[in-house]
């Protein structure tokens, strides 16, 4: 039997995937995950999943303790790993208390990156009612903290408008910058790539050229993601979820970001500035750094389209 010809369009094609597969390995080569302390006896293996000095965010769960925070980055700092600790802002009781956390984690971990978050306490616990509050005390670049992340809602939040989002994003990269620290923003988590793109194409048309981390949802299942997504106050990406017409099947399996990687890989090859992305877990962190490792090393196949399917394993 003669097979067709191969043909200039199918030679072009095949050029264009094997772009696009690598743009998509690129871009999850430097991906962040977030753990919660209760992780700490998976770090050995996470390391073996995540190449050397990947940034693992720790979480502050309610009712945690500083001291289970300083212990969880000396657990991710032994593991070869770079922690960075959440610190929600309306916890801290007194300057005093946010030095001592500070000197902590700093000398017992190394911590050098923090994600400086206000959290969800309505009224603050001390003197610090979000984040600027912070950044003008100067008492991170006491302690040798020279990288700050903090948060940034594409979608909006359930509690502030888009106007005063966009003021305060602008005014925590002036305070960090004064203050002399890398400044940059991770996004909470969403399911749809156009709320991300237009809020990160948004804050570079205003001037800002910091670092930008898209959050996503790393692999798991429907009815997990929508309890995280409605306890976040996820906005309209929600409906993602369920869209592309997907089967009952897939409903109920565990889905991935692969739709929105394909999506960010896609923007940022054609010109929009993302450092990478930042994978929460759900309480499936090493289910979530396996994920990572295959498509950072690219072991996976692109879909017809939309997204890609991660190869399984032989």
């Amino acid at each position: 039997m003669t097979l067709p010809p191969i043909t200039d369009a199918m030679r072009d094609d095949a050029r264009e995937s094997s772009a696009e597969h690598a743009d998509i390995v690129q871009l999850c080569q430097d991906a962040s995950v977030e753990m919660t302390i209760h992780d700490a006896l998976k770090l050995q293996e996470v390391a073996t999943l995540l190449p050397a000095a990947s940034r693992v965010f720790i979480s502050h769960l309610p009712r945690q303790s500083w001291q289970e925070t300083v212990d969880a980055a000396v657990a991710v700092n032994k593991c070869g790993l770079t922690p960075v600790p959440h610190v929600p802002v309306r916890q801290i009781a007194s300057a005093r208390e946010l030095d001592q956390l500070l000197e902590q984690v700093a000398s017992e971990a190394g911590v050098n990156h923090v994600l400086l978050i206000a959290g969800d306490r309505a009224q603050p616990a001390g003197p610090f009612a979000c984040s600027s509050d912070v950044l003008r005390t100067g008492v991170l670049e006491q302690h040798g903290i020279t990288r700050v992340s903090m948060a940034a809602h594409p979608e909006g939040h359930p509690q502030l408008s888009s106007e005063v989002l966009r003021a305060s994003e602008l005014e925590k990269i002036a305070c960090a910058e004064r203050a002399g620290l890398d400044a940059g923003f991770v996004t909470q988590f969403a399911f749809d790539s156009a709320p991300i793109v237009e809020w990160a194409s948004e804050l570079r048309v205003r001037g800002v050229r910091n670092a930008i981390r898209i959050g996503l949802a790393g692999p798991a299942r429907l009815p997990t993601l929508l309890q995280y997504a409605l306890r976040c106050g996820i906005g309209p990406s929600i409906r993602a979820l369920t869209g592309h017409g997907a089967a009952l099947g897939r409903l109920l399996g565990e889905r991935g970001p692969e739709d929105v990687v394909r999506d960010l890989a896609r923007a940022r090859n054609e010109g929009l500035e993302i450092e990478g992305i930042h994978l929460f877990c759900f309480g499936g962190l090493l289910r979530t750094c396996r994920w990572i490792r295959d498509v950072a090393e690219g072991r996976f196949t692109l879909d017809e389209a939309h997204g890609f399917t991660v190869d399984e394993p032989a």
